[in-house]
């Protein structure tokens, strides 16, 4: 019988209910007290125990960065949500509560041991990328599905694993299944899987194995292959060439064009938008081919910004760790020296000497960092200029190449306004055409009509061809824009990281002043 049976009264986990919590498992002993006394800090809590709180929602675990184990067994929690960003984790029991759904897990890459027993738990999910996961109960749940369980083979530390009280552990051979498909598991519902029995169950599974493998294969092959191509795509978009690698710029022109199918039966016509595409797709190949290889040169200089930021950085750091290596040896010997004096004057006038080694110190340092800045500025200045010429050279060359796509395009109007002209005159002389639809039949019975979806088509074509150029060029201006913006801002946020530690002496020295008044 759950021990939730009973008259009860939930509540919510608060901040007054999380600190109760710490201080009842901080030491009752002297250096306990102390901890209480000055506070403990949530974000170095190693372990809490919140079990048998009747607790309805998982809430206020935000500064327990370092925890890594959590014990929410025995309440009312019927939705797992709220430890997600405690990634260092490595023991979590939500045993015994009401939850219906294994969800809010996927940032515990380092949990071990996850207690999910006595739930109301019906499908195994949301879980295989736990793959430090070593124990896993799930017992007393919803559980009637065997096949449901095998998403946990992809969890290759898996080596206990206690799936006891529900529906499928009363199913035949339920236990030589999963010692078949589950090789690397040791124990299984608190009992240790004999040699024997891995045997049995590899033989009379071998089949399903060989089947379930070659599936997975299968899957995972096609994952890969999802994945490359979306990687691929994102590749594209990246360098603003995105579906210019193929005819899909040729095939929107026309997507839209209620007559170009009908044209297309007049003789001459297939030809001239044949030789059309086949040049247009050519020119939008060679866009295409130039833009990864213009990306890639931007790349490559954005990576040389960081490095050179890198190194200049480091440069500061080591300077000013010379500089603050060889005031602290000085200035611990003038503290001490003024720790042990008892003549006010000269204590006055120690504390100005010290004083004016921090200005000289603070100076020193801020100079230091001052040329920080202004090595980073110039870089980034570079940068901007050598993005610039960058975005500047590609932003021409797309242009030039589109502008050939619209050459194109006004040649193939005016080659098929030609054939138009030449067929409406026909066909207005009673002349029969051969191999000429019905429908071209009858659009060329009136002239308006063909020159009129002839000039809406030419139009509709360049839109295409523009809308395609103002994107390209508008967005690797914007990225340009974004990138220089973005690191500008970045740097303006660094704080100047001399001051607290001047501020800090300067306070020192302000309480020898006070000792001595």
């Amino acid at each position: 019988m759950s021990w939730q049976c009973g008259e009860a009264t939930p509540i919510l986990m608060d901040q007054e209910v999380v600190r109760r919590a710490v201080d009842e498992q901080t030491p009752q002993d002297q250096a306990g007290r102390i901890t209480r006394a000055e506070g403990v800090l949530f974000s170095e809590v190693l372990t809490i125990r919140l079990d048998f709180q009747y607790i309805l929602k998982i809430d206020n675990l935000w500064d327990f960065t370092s925890l890594t184990r959590l014990y929410l067994n025995n309440n009312f929690i019927n939705k797992i949500a709220g430890v997600d960003h405690l990634v260092n984790l490595t023991w979590l029991n939500l045993s015994f509560n009401k939850i219906e759904k294994i969800e809010g897990l996927a940032s515990l890459r380092k949990l071990e041991l996850l207690n999910l027993s006595n739930n109301r738990i019906s499908v195994v999910e949301n879980i295989d990328q736990l793959d430090a996961l070593t124990h896993f109960g799930i017992a007393n749940n919803l559980l009637e599905q065997l096949d449901n369980v095998l998403c946990l083979r992809k969890i290759k530390k898996l080596f206990t694993l206690n799936l006891s009280g529900n529906p499928i552990s009363q199913e035949d051979d339920y236990s030589l299944f999963i010692a078949a498909f589950f090789p690397n598991l040791r124990c299984l519902d608190y009992r240790i899987i004999s040699e024997e029995t891995k045997k049995e169950a590899s033989i009379k599974y071998f089949g399903a194995i060989e089947k379930n493998r070659q599936e997975q294969l299968q899957k995972q092959q096609a994952d890969d292959a999802e994945q490359s191509q979306r990687a691929e795509l994102q590749l594209h978009k990246d360098a603003f060439v995105e579906f210019l690698n193929d005819s899909t710029l040729f095939k929107s022109m026309f997507k839209d064009d209620p007559e170009a199918e009908t044209l297309q039966s007049v003789a001459g016509v297939a030809d001239l938008l044949k030789n059309f595409e086949q040049e247009m797709v050519e020119l939008c190949v060679q866009v295409f081919e130039i833009g990864l290889a213009e990306h890639k040169q931007r790349e490559a200089e954005v990576n040389a910004f960081h490095r050179g930021r890198r190194k200049v950085v480091t440069d500061y750091q080591r300077k000013a760790s010379q500089i603050l290596t060889e005031f602290e040896e000085q200035h611990h010997e003038r503290t001490w020296e003024l720790q042990h004096l008892s003549d006010q004057d000269t204590l006055q006038i120690k504390v100005d000497l010290c004083n004016d080694a921090i200005k000289l110190l603070s100076a020193s340092l801020m100079t230091l960092e001052l040329m920080l800045h202004k090595q980073v500025d110039d870089i980034i200045k570079e940068l901007d200029i050598n993005i610039s010429d960058m975005v500047g050279s590609f932003s021409e060359t797309v242009q030039g190449i589109f502008a050939q796509c619209r050459d194109l395009e006004d040649n193939y109007h005016r080659n098929v306004g030609d054939i138009a002209l030449a067929t409406l005159d026909k066909v207005a002389s009673g002349t029969v055409i051969k191999d000429m639809s019905g429908d071209a039949r009858w659009l060329f019975t009136n002239r308006n009509m063909v020159m009129d979806a002839l000039a809406t088509a030419h139009d509709n074509h360049l839109v295409k061809i523009n809308d395609k150029e103002t994107q390209m060029v508008a967005g690797v201006g914007a990225w340009k824009v974004s990138l220089i913006k973005g690191i500008q801002n970045r740097e303006l946020e660094q704080n100047p990281t001399c001051l607290k530690y001047i501020e800090y002496l300067c306070e020192q020295m302000e309480e020898f002043k006070l000792q001595d008044l």
